[in-house]
This record gives C-alpha cells, structure tokens and sequence, in this order.
C-alpha cells in the first residue's frame, strides 16, 4: 500500500517559506515557526495572498516534483506550479482516446455517481439508525430510499447529461435532509437551505466548500500521481482550466472525506457559529484559527484506516482516491473490463 506523502498548509497571515538547503524554512515576523525537510512533503498550499513564498523554495518544490496550490482565504483554487509533466504519454494518448469514446465517458460517469449516491445513501442510512426522533428517522429512511431510486434510475441512463440530472436531483434531496444529523441544539447556527457555492451563503456550506476544495486538489495529485491528465474528464464538462478528471474521482468521497468531517465538526462542537464571518454580499467564510482546526481535522480523517473493497487490502483513507486514481488508469489502458467506485462500508 503506497503511503500517503504529506501535504503542507499554510495559512498563517504574514507566513514566509524560505529554502535551506533541502529544508522549507516557515517563518511568521521573522521568527522561525517550522522546518519541513522536502522529501517529507507530497504538496503545499497556501490560503490567501498574504502568505509568500520565495523563488528559491518554488524552484526546489517543481525540481522535486512537489506542487505548489495558491488558494484564496476560502479555500478557492487559484493557481497551481508544477515541473515537468510526469507519466506515460501513451497512458495519457489513450485517455485522450477514451475520452471521445461516448460509451466509454458515459460508463465512467455512471460509476463515479453511482459511487457518491451509494456513500451519500450509506451518510443517510447511518444518521437514521442514530437518530432520536421517530420522525427524523423516518425522514432520513426515506431520504435514503431515493437515494436507491436515483441509483436504479441511473442504470438506465443513455446520455450523460441524463446522468448530470440525476445527480442534481439526488443531490438537492441529500442536502435537503441532511441539516438532521446535526444534533437538534446546532440546527439554527448551521441552517442549510441546500447546497450554496461561489459564494456560500451559510457556515455549513462555508465548511463543506473549504473542505471540497481540499479534496479536489488531494484527488487532483493523485491523477497526476497515476500518470493522468487531470484535466481530461468523463463525467464533468472540459473546460480550460478545469481539472476535470479529479472532480470525476472527487464525486465518491465527497460523503466521506468531507461530509462526514464536516457533520463531526460541528456536532462535537470544534467549531461553533462564532468561528464564521459574513462578509458583504452575504458570504460566509471561516476564521484563520477555524481554518486550522478544520485542516488539522481533515489530516486525521486522512489517516483512519479502512478496506478497500475491491482489493480487500486496509490502508489509509487519504491513499484511496490514489488507488481509484490507479484503478482507472488500468481500465483506459485495457487491463480491466470498467471502472468501479470506492464504495464505504
């Protein structure tokens, strides 16, 4: 099992990275708060433009094929310094391939969803066994049987935009309901009317945003770890810029390396209303301090050890979505019949 390299966040305002021979220098008012030697770090990312960096340090990041992600005090993608491109070219050729092969794109599409339905379902089915209330259970139950249907639906599919409306619809139940595994005390600090973004307009979605934009670079990294192209996707629509591939592999450990967290979060009260800002325009972001208590929450959540399911070998969370990462890289390079989702137990 390939162990997960470590990522550094930076997001203390004022923070400087020097280079000290192999070695990151971090330091804050010129006073030196962390050394992190390079071939520990797998990526750094920075929140907000008042963290800098110096040329040296880039320089040694993309000759030791390490990224640098600039993100914005939420968490927002940027900009992104790499080195060389890494990889097979003919892995990626027939990527590119497969990728204008409609059957093919539509067969990924289907799993990726089929895979984040089925974990949303499992969110769902666990907080209805926890639940206190008759009839919060009752609602989650059925919450979750749509879910079921929305999975049966999908198997009957013929086009991936029929596939992006079921998701979308999934999607606007599961987050309809899912205000009701917070415990009953929290409900109205973290009132969620529905999935908001760019920006979100409530602290559960500022929470979810900050961590969906983790997610997506950790699953960005580990497309480019199997030697894909990230941004050549099946189920999400190519568009310059956008890492296409890694929001595919992102879609079915939304529920689990996110939603999960995020629910835990606020539940065993590690942040409470107080940690969130409403800025003009009615968008909500996270304080510094909250910021590092979520990083910090998300790093752990990493490191919980489960099953794959399909090769039955246990490792860390955080090394999955490099082993799907690895798993579709077999499939377009024909050594396997299709694409199957990690599915939670």
């Amino acid at each position: 099992m390939k162990q997960l390299l470590n990522t550094l966040y930076l997001t203390t305002p004022g923070a400087y990275v020097h280079l000290d021979n192999d070695t990151l220098r971090i330091e804050v008012e010129r006073e030196t708060r962390l050394r992190v030697p390079l071939h520990h770090l797998g990526a750094v990312v920075t929140f907000g433009n008042d963290v800098l960096i110096s040329p040296a340090a880039m320089m040694a990041l993309a000759e030791a094929g390490k990224s640098l992600v600039l993100c914005d005090r939420n968490g927002r993608f940027k900009a992104r310094l790499e080195g060389k491109v890494q990889g097979n070219v003919l892995l990626r050729q027939a990527q590119w391939q497969r990728v204008q092969d409609a059957v093919f794109a539509l067969d990924c599409g289907k799993a990726f969803i089929a895979g984040k339905l089925r974990n949303c379902r499992q969110v769902l089915l666990r907080g209805a066994r926890e639940a206190k209330a008759a009839d919060e259970a009752a609602v989650l139950t059925r919450s979750a049987q749509n879910l079921a249907a929305s999975l049966r639906a999908l198997k009957g599919a013929d086009t991936l935009d029929v596939v992006r409306g079921i998701e979308g619809e999934a999607a606007r139940g599961y987050f309809a309901t899912l205000h009701l595994l917070l415990r009953a005390d929290l409900r109205e600090d973290f009132r969620m009317d529905g999935r908001s973004r760019r920006p979100p307009l409530d602290r559960f979605n500022a929470l979810l945003s900050f961590l969906y934009s983790m997610l997506t670079n950790d699953c960005r990294s580990a497309c480019e770890a199997a030697g894909l192209d990230p941004q050549a996707g099946f189920l999400h629509v190519l568009r310059p810029g956008r890492a296409a591939l890694a929001l595919d592999v992102m879609e079915e450990f939304r529920p689990l390396l996110a939603d999960r967290l995020a629910l835990s979060l606020i539940n065993r009260g590690q942040l409470r209303a107080s940690d969130f800002d409403q800025r003009p325009g009615g968008a909500v972001q996270l304080h510094d301090a909250a910021r590092k208590v979520v990083i910090v929450a998300y790093q752990e959540r990493k490191q919980e050890e489960v099953t794959h399911p399909l090769l039955d070998q246990k490792g860390a969370l955080g090394v999955m979505p490099h082993l799907q990462a690895r798993l579709l890289a077999r499939v377009l390079r024909g050594d396997g019949d299709g694409y199957l989702p990690f599915l939670s137990r």
